[in-house]
């Protein structure tokens, strides 16, 4: 089985959730080759030609793939599968945003957000929130596969030692254009690779608390800062802070959650963190059910006495 990984870069370095994918793709078998699709990318391929496992990199350089556009990699990619068994994508909003589009004109049924490789057509993957997990097989010739990225240990950046090739698209497709982006910039962690998060619930009652009980804990630990969806739906931190079902998959190694409750979509999105501790003045809130660690008490007391003592 030859498998082709769709990398997520910023064109001069690969996003970690690509190395969580290669490692799924070489659970598959066979030879892992990846795409680097950008603009000005040869950085990004030249680290993916150095990540262990990877036998072979595809460069499509042109200006058509500078922002990632589904519309203008999906005919590439579905050019190139013309020699491979499977694609394989991050679970991200970037790969949830192309590989879709890839299966529709594959004509195959997508397998999305797996945590498992059983075998080379047989995979796990969570349902119902992450309350059970379905075991799915697919029968198509051309598998079409979005990887959660914090189910796999990542692979080595470094040993690997793979040929860059480039190789020629269809161009700009003309279907959609790139008008602009807004990026939130913080000299945090990113969310999604932080080894520490520190969440905010509704408990904490207003954007300020987050500024002067959050932030402290999260300076101390070098943490990233995350927010319940309660929290962001109230306006207290931006959407793009939110941890949960509906928001970003964390699995970090510590992860803090203060003032919230634990409801299911948020459990979703954090439970498989190494080590989780709750701070909560309700006993019966379900966070505790997963917390290794938890403590009942009032929150704008206890945090600023941790802030103190760590």
């Amino acid at each position: 089985m030859s498998v082709l990984v769709l990398a997520e870069h910023d064109n001069n370095s690969l996003k970690d959730a690509t190395l969580a994918a290669v490692t799924a793709a070489g659970a598959l078998g066979g030879e892992v080759h990846v795409l680097v699709a950008g603009a000005g990318a040869r950085g990004a391929a030249d680290a993916a030609a150095s990540v262990a496992g990877v036998a072979r990199v595809l460069l499509a350089d042109d200006a058509a793939y500078a922002n990632g556009l589904p519309e203008n990699l999906a005919p590439l990619i579905v050019e190139l599968m013309a020699g491979y068994d499977a694609l394989v994508a991050p679970a991200t909003s970037f790969g949830k945003n192309v590989t879709p589009r890839v299966a529709a004109l594959l004509d195959v049924a997508q397998v999305s957000d797996i945590i498992s490789v059983d075998g080379p057509d047989t995979f796990q993957r969570p349902i119902y929130a992450g309350n059970a997990i379905a075991t799915v097989q697919s029968a198509d010739a051309k598998k079409v596969i979005t990887v959660r990225t914090t189910a796999f240990a990542k692979a080595a950046a470094t040993g690997g030692a793979a040929a860059v090739e480039t190789v020629a698209g269809k161009g700009d497709a003309g279907l959609s254009r790139f008008v602009g982006s807004e990026l939130s910039k913080s000299d945090r962690p990113e969310l999604t690779s932080a080894k520490i998060v520190v969440s905010g619930g509704r408990a904490l009652g207003s954007a300020e608390a987050f500024k002067t009980v959050i932030e402290p804990l999260a300076d101390k630990l070098g943490a990233a800062i995350g927010a319940s969806r309660a929290a962001v739906d109230a306006g207290y931190m931006p959407n793009d802070y939110q941890v949960g079902q509906t928001g970003k998959i964390v699995a970090p190694e510590l992860y803090v959650a203060v003032g919230i409750s634990g409801a299911i979509q948020h459990l979703a999105g954090m439970k498989d963190s190494k080590i989780i501790v709750a701070i909560n003045k309700d006993e019966e809130a379900p966070i505790f059910q997963v917390a290794d660690f938890g403590l009942v008490a009032d929150l704008f007391q206890a945090v600023p006495e941790m802030v103190e003592r760590i």
